[in-house]
């Protein structure tokens, strides 16, 4: 899953640590959500999606699957 949490991350001046602090998970986990190795359980989504004030699906984008 693609999404912008590293653009939204910058524009706020935070950093990976500030985040997952305010998410209340690992820095671990932010790089791995920020890189798209880790998409988020629903609840983690909302929280991103809260501390944003974004809609989730203005964060998060699925990947386009071959047809």
């Amino acid at each position: 899953m693609k999404n912008l949490i590293r653009e939204l991350r910058a524009e706020h001046g935070w950093s990976q640590a500030h985040l997952a602090e305010l998410l209340d998970v690992s820095r671990q986990t932010v790089i791995a959500i920020e890189n798209g190795k880790y998409d988020p359980s629903l609840p983690l989504a909302f929280a991103i999606s809260k501390i944003f004030k974004q809609p989730i699906e203005a964060i998060f984008t699925p990947n386009q699957e071959p047809a």
